[in-house]
């Protein structure tokens, strides 16, 4: 990819090494750094003075299971509308884990969604009351324009994990769909019947769906209350997925926010029958934390009452309708944009959580292409902001502030990675640090003031010191 034009910061300041071991250093910053390999540096003897960060190895938090966004149709839209050779720089910048970010975890919708812009709202069997699922079909997804084909085009480039929901069910399965739109309990079985379809209509296609939520932001979307969601997974979904022997891993439905999924999670996971079939908690970022405030704990609570299920950040964006106040034009291309979702990435992986999600990979310069179903929870001009923005006129795509920030992550603390212990404070500045299966380790330094910023960074008594251009993020990586 192209690098920002700009001033190049001076980055950082090391003391003489006295143990030669190379740390790696690869900046973001205001300045116009965009994974910007800076000189290696080294460590020195001794204990860190001053301000500063202490790594501790013989604290292991949870095991990192990817970074990414998610797969819609508005998103190859807005791709199929640039030159070929221009698609693919950008496919390439998105999931190459050399030269790109190298997205490890995307997610895509079970048919309609707000921003399934392809075509009229859709699910896979709209005959009515097909119990038989004898029309069931995936066609639009496999189209010029269909979610199937974009992770298809997406993965000549590289490797990543997929993960599924879903807003509604055909219409036909649910009480009153203008309305009330809770799911009939007498169509348990063929809901669990379509899941099934689904999963083993994408592995035909070679899509292996690896993790199946089966709900999204319950009462925003479908109105099926959480218990109805217990009985579905303990008496239906779990032991049909079970008896097929599919390799995809059942999830909690996507709670709306923290505080949703700390209320109503319970209902679900406190039940061993249907606990036995699920294998991560998701949750919605859209209670808008910051670091220490209540239900970011309250996500640690869940960890610690659920120590062997990850947390899974699953969805999180700017939107309008999602309450991002109109002070903010979107999309927002302002590079700057990119530290508030560093400081939520932070907070969330502080709060255990093992996987997060942005909200729409890409969308063009009005904040869409939406899908408009009111009757389905999709207004009107539901403008929005995504990782990479595509202006359909203009030919020009940005690499958002959100792009920046998440690639850090998403590119240096791959699958596998554990959280280990962090201490010290520095205002203004947050440090969480990571181990590769590999034995690297790798410390992510965020930077949020207008100002550079000194400290030092200890690890098993050797030292380096650092300084963190102003408003940036640094990933610093190194072999023990």
């Amino acid at each position: 990819m192209k690098r920002a034009r700009g001033a190049v910061p001076a980055g950082l300041l090391i003391a003489a090494s006295a143990l030669g071991q190379e740390v790696q250093i690869t900046v973001s910053s205001r300045a116009g750094d965009r994974l910007t390999p800076k000189p290696s540096v080294g460590f020195a003897e001794g204990a860190a003075a001053g301000a500063g960060f202490r790594l501790d190895t013989t604290v292991r938090h949870q095991t990192l299971e990817g970074f990414g966004a998610a797969f819609n149709e508005a998103g190859i839209i807005c791709l199929n509308s640039l030159p070929a050779a221009e698609q693919e720089r950008v496919l390439a910048g998105i999931f190459d884990p050399a030269a790109g970010a190298g997205f490890s975890l995307m997610k895509l919708d079970v048919a309609g969604n707000d921003f399934m812009s392809a075509g009229p709202w859709y699910t896979y069997a709209e005959k009515p009351f097909d119990v038989e699922l004898s029309s069931f079909s995936i066609a639009r997804d496999l189209g010029p324009n269909g979610v199937a084909t974009f992770v298809k085009r997406a993965r000549r480039h590289g490797n990543f994990r997929l993960q599924a929901y879903m807003d509604y069910p055909p219409d036909w399965m649910l009480i009153d769909a203008e309305r009330f739109q809770d799911v009939d309990p007498k169509y348990f079985e063929v809901l669990a019947r379509y899941y099934l379809r689904y999963v083993e209509e994408y592995a035909r296609q070679g899509l292996a769906i690896d993790f199946l939520s089966p709900f999204n932001e319950l009462g925003i979307y479908t109105k099926i209350p959480f218990w109805k969601i217990r009985d579905l997974v303990r008496d239906h979904l779990g032991p049909l997925f079970e008896r097929a022997g599919v390799t995809t891993k059942l999830q909690t439905p996507e709670f709306l926010s923290r505080e949703n999924a700390y209320w109503n999670a319970p209902t679900v996971l406190d039940d061993p029958g249907a606990r036995r079939f699920l294998t991560a908690l998701a949750f919605h970022g859209y209670d808008e934390p910051v670091a220490n405030t209540a239900w970011a704990r309250a996500m640690v609570m869940l960890s610690q009452r659920y120590p062997d299920l990850p947390l899974w950040m699953t969805e999180y964006c700017h939107a309008y309708q999602a309450g991002t106040p109109k002070s903010l034009k979107l999309p927002a291309l302002d590079f700057d944009d990119g530290d508030f979702w560093g400081n939520r990435i932070f907070t969330d992986l502080e709060a255990h959580a093992s996987a997060w999600l942005y909200w729409n990979l890409i969308l063009d310069e009005r904040g869409g292409p939406w899908l408009v179903s009111p009757v389905h929870g999709n207004p009107d001009h539901n403008v929005q902001h995504a990782v990479v923005i595509i202006d359909r006129k203009a030919k020009r795509v940005t690499w958002t502030g959100t792009y920046w920030y998440l690639a850090h992550f998403s590119r240096f603390v791959r699958p596998g990675a554990v959280r280990i212990g962090v201490s010290g404070k520095l205002d203004g500045v947050r440090c969480l640090a990571f181990q590769t299966p590999e034995g690297e380790t790798v410390a992510q330094l965020l930077n949020s003031r207008a100002q550079p910023a000194r400290l030092a960074l200890e690890d098993e008594g050797r030292t380096v010191a650092l300084e963190l251009a102003p408003r940036s993020i640094t990933t610093a990586r190194w072999r023990r």
